[in-house]
């Protein structure tokens, strides 16, 4: 259980998030929703130690991860993807896998190895096979289309076993066939792992469709959470977010 308790960041006279308090229970699936500027990536970012908040807590399994750093959060069970592809590109997919792995083993002085440990490269092979990667191992990560480098930013926060993955905005800068196969993957992913994942998304067909919960941010306060269903109706998100086009939409 991920438990975010009256969470509030400022930046300078600008309040990003206000007096916030959710939680996602184990293996849950959550998008978090608002216009620009709502204070989505800001959250994202006060639960994985990018920013520290200055008031509130983030606890993970009655663990508190507030003023830890962003190494010891990652250990304690909270991984990352990035809106733009946080990636290694002069690395190939399997070179890039390996060494967050060992990276996050604390075994550095493997990573130099003619043959990596067994176990380790069974983890990245077993990833890689997940997310459609596993014809492109040998490829720099540079010469990946851009969907399948945001399909190894997220291979490479999933490769250190999460107990929580965030996803901000996975399908951004994409068409719609390869938005649809994207968030397939992440559906796919997601009840595999039986993680908890929460994803920032502004897509509302995706959104509707494949999320079961929905928690709605506005100007760094949370507006309304609910099922789609809840969300699509609540007429202080309409006016706020939707506006009319999806009323009476099929969740």
């Amino acid at each position: 259980m991920l438990e975010v308790s009256s969470l509030r960041k400022s930046f300078g006279g600008v309040v990003a998030i206000s007096d916030v308090s959710l939680s996602f229970p184990t293996a849950s699936l959550t998008a978090i929703i608002g216009p620009n500027g709502a204070g989505k990536s800001t959250f994202f970012n006060l639960i994985s130690g990018g920013l520290r908040p200055d008031s509130g807590s983030v606890r993970l399994n009655g663990v508190e991860l507030v003023g830890r750093s962003r190494s010891d959060i990652i250990d304690a069970g909270i991984g990352r993807a990035f809106q733009v592809a946080q990636i290694f590109p002069t690395f190939t997919v399997e070179q890039s896998l390996l060494g967050a792995i060992t990276a996050h083993q604390k075994r550095a002085q493997n990573i130099q190895r003619r043959f990596p440990l067994s176990e380790m490269r069974d983890r990245a092979l077993e990833v890689a096979e997940m997310l459609g990667l596993i014809d492109k191992l040998g490829v720099t990560a540079s010469n990946l289309s851009h969907g399948d480098q945001k399909l190894l930013d997220i291979a490479l926060a999933l490769v250190l076993n999460p107990k929580v993955l965030l996803l901000d905005e996975p399908t951004a800068g994409m068409g719609p066939d390869e938005r649809w196969r994207m968030i397939d993957r992440v559906h796919e992913l997601w009840e595999r792992e039986k993680i908890t994942l929460i994803f920032i998304e502004h897509d509302m067909d995706i959104v509707f469709k494949i999320a079961p919960r929905i928690c709605v941010l506005c100007y760094g306060k949370l507006l309304a959470e609910g099922t789609p269903a809840e969300i699509r109706d609540n007429q202080a998100v309409i006016e706020a977010y939707l506006g009319t086009s999806h009323e009476g939409a099929v969740a």
